[in-house]
């Protein structure tokens, strides 16, 4: 009875590797991703409304637009890859949101929305071939883009909190 129950105990284990291991790609990304994002979100929460403003020059992006520009471009990576936004998100406005509690909300939804999306990639359209605009590669590489890109802005918006006084939460 033992040796049956072990040898079912096994199967079952074996199976949920195989599964576990069905997605490894699209789970370890979104597993990166999440991290990157909640250390954005943090940090957004982190400055104050009249810091939202700040640029560390004429020309490039202040807090908020780099916030928002990260909300974007999670939804037109992942559109590109065959998930358009949400219908209440209007793409073209996303650049006009201003207010600290309305920036953040509009973080935490697109990354909530790629975030979802992410594990609705098939491995088998992992190679497909798409053309982001700037560039033309595969699926997964677009999932990359999203991973790095914002792990990309999680470290301007450090440079950012850093040059305002504004300790990253998770280094206190």
């Amino acid at each position: 009875m033992k040796r049956k129950t072990l040898l079912v105990s096994l199967m079952l284990m074996g199976c949920f590797a195989a599964q576990a291991q069905d997605q490894l790609a699209q789970s370890t990304i979104q597993g990166v991703l999440a991290g990157n994002q909640d250390q954005v979100v943090q940090l957004a929460e982190a400055f104050s409304e009249d810091q939202y403003d700040w640029r560390p020059m004429e020309g490039v992006n202040s807090v908020r637009e780099a916030l928002l520009h990260v909300a974007g471009a999670n939804y037109f990576l992942a559109s590109k890859m065959g998930f358009p936004p949400p219908e209440d998100v209007d793409m073209m406005g996303l650049s006009a949101i201003t207010g600290k509690e309305n920036v953040i909300a509009a973080l935490k939804k697109s990354n909530e929305f790629v975030l979802g999306k992410i594990t609705e990639v098939e491995n088998a359209k992992l190679s497909e071939e798409v053309d982001f605009g700037f560039t033309k590669m595969n699926v997964l590489g677009g999932l990359l883009v999203v991973m790095e890109h914002n792990g990309e802005h999680k470290g301007q918006l450090i440079a950012y909190a850093r040059s305002n006084g504004v300790v990253p939460p998770w280094s206190k």
